[in-house]
């Protein structure tokens, strides 16, 4: 089942959905400049990321984005997906499981496939997610990322 971008869902909907897929977000167009961006940020400055002309002679062909580019786009994606009504906020919990399956060349657009993996009740109004994502790669088999996914979500307070 796949529903609507962000729509917000009363918790025995939400809950509805353990096991099955939650939506797919739209696709994002990964450019040199996120990724150069994205060098400065995290000192990574790798030539396989930002030299073009020394990419284009690797196993590559070109530039690829870092992987942690390409998982921190899933902050962007998630935002698309389903959640429950009330929730105050969200925030990452971290990952139980990381690969990086493919390389994201520069210019490739990359989209999350999200399901729900799990769904606990930590505390009344506290709840621990586990979303099984995978980010595909348009046109090709085999996608960028496949990962276990938790985030934590708080009822109440302002919205």
């Amino acid at each position: 089942m796949t529903l609507p971008s962000g729509k917000k869902l009363p918790r025995a909907e939400f809950e509805a959905l353990l096991g099955q897929e939650m939506g797919v977000s739209s696709w994002f167009t990964v450019t040199q400049d996120q990724i150069n961006q994205f060098a400065d940020c995290t000192h990574d400055h790798q030539f396989i990321h930002v030299d073009p002309e020394a990419a284009a002679k690797s196993p590559f062909g070109s530039t690829i984005a870092h992987g942690f580019l390409t998982l921190s786009l899933l902050s962007a994606m998630v935002y698309q997906m389903p959640s429950i009504e009330g929730i105050a906020m969200g925030v990452n919990y971290g990952f139980d499981k990381v690969r990086f399956v493919s390389p994201v060349k520069v210019g490739a657009r990359v989209r999350g496939r999200f399901a729900l993996a799990k769904f606990d009740e930590l505390k009344p109004g506290e709840f621990q997610t586990t979303m099984d994502v995978t980010v595909e790669i348009e046109g090709q088999e085999k996608p960028a990322l496949v990962a276990q996914w938790l985030g934590r979500r708080y009822m109440g307070g302002e919205s």
